[in-house]
């Protein structure tokens, strides 16, 4: 069987939902890039970004409720993950409001991991573990409160959207160690399991 055939038996409804959060996170982009600094046009990007963050969810309860988890599925929701994020990041840097060194650090990060589980994929994939979910859910809410138009709202805001900033990027450094080191024990499992059965 190729490999197209391979992802074709994986489509489903859930997937589907995956495969359009990716599509539509360049909108965003487009978004902040033209009228990242007018208040109204961030107000419709921070609905945006949370309205494909929450699709997370929907797809997640989809496939889990409808047997519809797929090894595609595993690969494609972290891509989509990373992709908004990333896309909200370079944006926010992009208009001064987030330290360009803390995107390249995150987006380095998120990358990093997601080669990582790619070269695994023959060995075993790595679905997303609890610190993963809770990495992206301090993600997702830190960066909706940056894509708020904060100049225009209390100060309170503005230090609560900071804080959980510093948390997810705390978050995020922690997760990517952790998913290297798991990384290495499989890899090594796997080699001594091949040395044990020769």
């Amino acid at each position: 069987m190729t490999t197209t055939q391979q992802v074709l038996r994986q489509w489903n409804a859930a997937n589907a939902i995956t495969a359009t959060r990716i599509a539509v996170a360049p909108v965003l982009g487009v978004l902040l890039v033209v009228g990242g600094h007018d208040v109204t046009v961030r107000w419709i990007a921070a609905a945006l970004f949370v309205v494909i963050a929450l699709t997370d969810r929907l797809d997640g309860h989809l496939a889990r409720s409808r047997n519809m988890v797929t090894d595609l599925g595993k690969i494609l929701d972290p891509i989509a993950d990373k992709l908004l994020i990333g896309v909200a990041l370079c944006a926010l840097s992009g208009l001064g409001e987030v330290w360009w060194w803390v995107t390249i650090v995150v987006l380095g990060r998120e990358i990093g991991i997601t080669v990582l589980r790619l070269a695994l994929i023959r060995v075993q994939v790595m679905p997303a573990s609890m610190g993963g979910k809770i990495k992206t859910t301090l993600q997702v809410a830190s960066i909706s409160l940056f894509l708020f138009p904060l100049w225009v709202l209390p100060q309170w805001v503005q230090i609560c959207a900071l804080v959980l900033f510093i948390a997810a990027v705390a978050v995020t450094l922690l997760t990517g160690i952790q998913y290297t080191l798991d990384a290495v024990r499989l890899t090594h499992e796997r080699r001594k399991t091949s040395q044990d059965a020769r």
